[in-house]
């Protein structure tokens, strides 16, 4: 099982900087968030251990957020190397799909995208977004 780290740097490692592309805490945070969903509907087992809250924002992993904060809604950059070694197959063609699909979107307009759905809807604000929510919700979203 990879990290909320990991998800995150794979992110990060697709972003094309050359052409000015960046990604902020917040947009980091929903893509993250999606890649744990649908990898709960996919293969019934989470991505990644940590857990993620419904705060005002949406849904956000609280480790994550906490060491990145300081690039505040600027480009955020990680500390250690990225590894594809890491991550299995399956893992890297799903993460690559959710960034295809979600990463097109702005940082508002995925928290606002998140704020229509259920496992946020659903979750008193602060408290931990169940991955069973999660599951249920994104099994929803698959196409077979």
């Amino acid at each position: 099982m990879i990290s909320c780290f990991d998800t995150a740097r794979y992110f990060l490692a697709l972003v094309d900087e050359d052409a000015g592309d960046s990604l902020s805490n917040l947009k980091l945070q929903k893509l993250v968030y999606y890649a744990q969903g649908f990898h709960l509907a996919v293969y019934d087992e989470p991505l990644f251990p940590e857990v993620i809250r419904a705060w005002r924002h949406g849904p956000v992993v609280p480790e994550l957020y906490h060491a990145l904060k300081q690039f505040g809604a600027g480009p955020v950059k990680m500390e250690g190397e990225f590894d594809v070694d890491k991550y299995s197959p399956n893992v890297l063609g799903l993460l690559e799909e959710v960034f295809s699909v979600y990463g097109q979107f702005s940082a508002l307009r995925l928290r606002n995208i998140t704020h229509e759905e259920p496992p946020w809807m659903n979750t008193p604000q602060g408290d931990t977004i169940s991955l069973e929510a999660m599951k249920v919700y994104f099994k929803t979203q698959v196409t077979k």
